[in-house]
């Protein structure tokens, strides 16, 4: 992360196994955090869509996880990190398209394999770290753009 400022906040939010009726929780109170901010639009637009993708991957595919949210004068950042069954092809799993959803998701409307390819289409950085049986972590960084008034 570029190293312009300070932390304005950082917060944990814990993801809990199981959770699907209480996914999407975590995305409005990121997007309520970072309107009292005054983040720009477009920036809780994208962070919004970033934190809704990865919590309910959290809640659909893990046994939980957490999402951290970290906001600077200059980036948003947003970490994902669960205990889930980790990415055997992480490049795979960034098509369009692409999903292991488990039926009774698919049921639910889920699992239509865009979940990942959304994150980081609204990114402007983004990485996935995974280990096959262990779990992943999956850091989005969208910057904040100023805009001159003058």
């Amino acid at each position: 992360m570029p190293a312009e400022g300070g932390i304005l906040l950082r917060r944990v939010f814990p993801v809990p196994p199981d959770a699907i009726d209480q996914a999407g929780q975590v995305s409005t109170e990121v997007r309520r955090l970072l309107r009292g901010l005054g983040a720009e639009p477009e920036v809780v637009r994208r962070a919004g869509i970033v934190c809704f993708e990865g919590e309910m991957n959290i809640a659909l595919y893990t046994k939980g996880g957490r999402i951290v949210l970290v906001v600077r004068p200059e980036v948003v950042e947003l970490l994902f990190s669960d205990r889930g069954p980790g990415i055997a092809d992480i490049e795979l799993v960034k098509q369009p398209g692409y999903s292991t959803a488990p039926d009774w998701a698919r049921e639910l409307g889920f699992g239509a394999g865009m979940g990942i390819p959304n994150m980081e289409k609204n990114s402007d950085e983004f990485h996935i770290f995974s280990r096959v049986g262990q779990g992943t972590v999956i850091r989005a960084t969208i910057y904040r753009r100023r805009h001159d008034p003058g």
